[in-house]
Parts: C-alpha cells; structure tokens; sequence
C-alpha cells in the first residue's frame, strides 16, 4: 500500500501499530534519515535502544543472512513493549528474504522498517510493499516541509508560541535550507528561548539562522552603504591581514550593492523588495537592508554597481598598474562618499 506525499508525515508521527512494517525511499538521505527517526520514535516510545527492542541491519547484512530478518522478527525481547527492525541501505537483492519473512509475520513479531534510496517502479522491494495489503510505502520527495511538519519539528524541539509572521519567516527558512539544517535550527531556537516566555519574534530567528556570510565582509559592505569613510581603511586591513583578495572584495562588494539594487527597484518599494529576497534575510539585517535600499535610492545603486563593474574589470586586466587592494579600497571609498549625497 502507497502512502500519498500529504499524508507520509502524518503517518510516520502516527504510525499504525497493527501493520507489520514500513518502507522509506527517496533520494535525499537526510530526508530519510528524519523520517525513520521520527516514525520509529513514534513506534516504540523512548529507552528502546536501551531496552534492546530496536535491532539494526544493512542489506549488505541480509544479503549474506537473508535468514538473519525472519529470526530478528520472531526474536523475544527481554523487555516489554513493541520491537522492530530496521534495515538500512536496503535494495532489491533482499526482495525475497523481505516476502518470506512478511508471509511469516504475525502481530506478535516486531514492526519492519526498511530505508532506501531511489527507487524505480519496477523495482522488486518496491513493489512487494506496496502490492502486500499488511505493509505501507512512503517516498520522501525534495519538496519544502509543509505548515504543519513545521509546526511538528518546532514542538518536537520545544519552541513554544510562535506567531504567524515568525512562522512564515520559518517556512521560508526551511524552503532553502535542508531538513536537518533546518531540524537544528529549531533546537537552536528551543535553547535560545529556555526560560523566555514572550512569543518567537524574527529577531531570535535571525539570531539562531545559519549565517551565510563572513562577519567581517558584512561590516566592510555595510560601512561602505553606510557612507562612513573613516572607518573603510581599518576594516580593510584587517581583511588584507586575514588573506582576503582584492578580487574577492569587488564580488562581494557588488553583491551587495546588488541585492540593494533589487530591494530598491522593486515596484513595491524596498519593504516589499526585502520579503522576495531568496535567501531570505531576518531581524536586523532585513531592516538594514531595507533602510540602505530606501537611503541610496535605485539610480545611486545603478552608479555603485557601474562603479563595481570598473574596478572589477581593472583588476582583472593585464595591463593594471596600481596595487590591487588600492584599487578596491579607492572604488569603496567612492561609493561611500557616493552614498553621502542627497538626491
């Protein structure tokens, strides 16, 4: 029996007790990997691996002992509660040592659960799950998690009272970072917010997001839109200190000023502008790009980036004469003397 996509995580938080077992394929590992833990959590409840009511095999293991599944399923546990089985890595060369122990199988026996990749249709163990009428099939696709998986993964942390806008910011965050990144951030923001009843806000998500860039880069960018000149010389040779290129400064210079670009030029005006960007930004940082989008206006951001595209141009051309890190820290003092003017 075939799982529908909508109803695989309701399933595996729910699963039924009463049918011998579960198979869970798909391309993403991680993806799988979750949903094995969650469904076999769900299972046999806590201390399971303690108890010895989970027994773990790979198909490497069952194609040499194609026996060892069936003796597994029928083995007495010293403990009381539900057993099962997991076999990891599983393929079609153990199809047959899968049927005979499925065909063997009664409600006293422990539960199978069974992970894999890819599957194709005409696979073998593919299709003895989902033609044998006591076992379940779940493919896990690469599509972003729903609301309510969200919604499950942040309570399994123990995030508590999050909003509708901080769980939209949520839902965007887990659409461009994979589950387990996503699964992590959640505990992150369960610790952050030990002891602090107010309700998440997009401040304490932005501080519990993965950054994606380095500190220092982002303070030389925001120096420079921030037109404070003084302060671009000391910034800069404390990356030159650190081994960064000339070259990599521009690319990351005209990033930025790219994004404000985009923020700036959106028909909505930057608040509008700021909520399409992918990936998406939080807290602080969403506001300040947004303020710098709104201060430098989208005719100042098209001379920045005309003014980025020159020194990167100059810095690549064999012909250039002066230093390199010169000629970036010239182009970044302009822009924020740039930046200074009023339009």
């Amino acid at each position: 029996m075939k799982l529908s996509a909508r109803d695989v995580d309701s399933y595996c938080a729910r699963p039924d007790k009463a049918k011998a077992g579960l198979l869970i394929y798909g391309a993403d590992g991680m993806r799988i990997a979750l949903k094995r833990q969650q469904v076999l959590a769900a299972l046999l409840g806590p201390g399971a691996e303690e108890e010895m009511r989970l027994t773990r095999l790979s198909g490497a293991d069952l194609r040499k002992d194609p026996a060892a599944l069936l003796d597994g399923l029928k083995a007495t546990g010293f403990f009381p509660g539900l057993r099962a089985i997991f076999v990891e890595e599983a393929g079609d060369a153990i199809a047959p040592a899968v049927e005979t122990a499925l065909d063997d199988w009664t409600p006293d026996d422990a539960r199978l659960i069974i992970t894999a990749g890819t599957l194709k249709a005409t696979s073998k163990l593919r299709k003895l799950f989902e033609s044998h009428p006591n076992v379940l099939t779940a493919a896990i696709y690469d599509d972003p998690p729903s609301r309510a998986e969200i919604e499950r993964i942040l309570t399994a942390a123990g995030v508590q009272s999050v909003p509708n806008d901080a769980l939209a910011l949520l839902e965007t965050l887990a659409a461009e970072i994979g589950p387990g990144a996503f699964a992590q951030v959640s505990e992150k923001l369960a610790l952050y917010k030990h002891g602090d009843v107010t309700p998440v806000s997009p401040d304490d998500i932005d501080a519990c997001a993965p950054q994606t860039s380095d500190a220092v880069l982002d303070d030389l960018f925001n120096v420079v839109a921030d037109a404070k000149v003084a302060e671009i010389g000391p910034i800069l040779s404390r990356l030159q200190a650190q081994g960064t290129q000339p070259v990599g400064l521009c690319i990351g210079a005209t990033r930025h000023f790219r994004t404000l670009y985009t923020v700036a030029s959106d028909p909505g005006g930057p608040r509008s502008g700021v909520q399409r960007l992918r990936p998406p930004v939080f807290g602080p940082r969403r506001d300040r790009i947004t303020r710098q989008a709104s201060d430098w206006g989208a005719p100042k951001l098209e001379t920045a980036l005309t003014v980025l595209t020159e020194t990167d141009l100059a810095l690549r051309s064999a012909g250039a004469t002066a230093p390199a890190m010169a000629l970036v820290e010239r182009a970044l003092i302009r822009l924020a003397m740039l930046g200074q003017r009023r339009v």
